[in-house]
């Protein structure tokens, strides 16, 4: 029995808010109407880019118990249970978000990833994992990388492709 699994990384564009109308400020005075003019956003528009997409390549099913796969950020492949060994094609997913230098950012990854089948079946992708720093922050030139991976559990006859996508939200803090 052989599944193979593909993970397709489909990213969301997000940028920073708009500013507001003025509103009346009661701690500085403001003008003589009671307003203050607020900054202006010069924040360059944010990007993300998908370098990799999450892959986990052929897993082999060796009994009806079912068992789980895993992929980690740094690269590393499990498998416990029913299953063989992932191949050596699978690939972690892989984004470079681009933005203004220096500004720190929120990501946010999904909890769960459903795949799809094209027999009509489904998988979870569940414990999305990555490499992303406490406080997100893009690097002087405006860029950071982040790598992520995750849990496969697979059970019963699941043979076939499975595809899913990734949603991935990126704001300015």
């Amino acid at each position: 029995m052989r599944w193979t699994a593909f993970l397709l990384a489909t990213c969301l564009f997000a940028s920073a808010p708009a500013v507001a109308e003025p509103t009346p400020c009661r701690l500085c005075g403001g003008g003589s109407d009671g307003f203050t003019t607020p900054a202006t956003n010069d924040a360059l528009p944010m990007a993300l880019e998908v370098q990799t997409s999450l892959d986990f390549d052929r897993v082999i099913l060796t009994g009806p118990a079912g068992g789980t796969a895993r992929l980690t950020p740094d690269g590393a492949r499990q498998t416990s249970g029913a299953l063989a060994a992932l191949t050596g094609r699978a690939m972690i997913g892989e984004i470079v978000i681009r933005g203004e230098p220096g500004r720190q950012i929120r990501v946010d990854l999904p909890q769960r990833i459903d795949l799809y089948g094209f027999s009509g079946g489904s998988l979870a992708l569940t414990r999305i994992s990555s490499d992303l720093p406490l406080l997100p922050r893009l690097d002087p030139d405006g860029r950071l990388r982040v790598r992520f991976g995750g849990e496969l559990f697979i059970s019963g006859d699941a043979e076939g492709d499975y595809r899913g996508d990734v949603p991935i939200t990126v704001d300015y803090l």
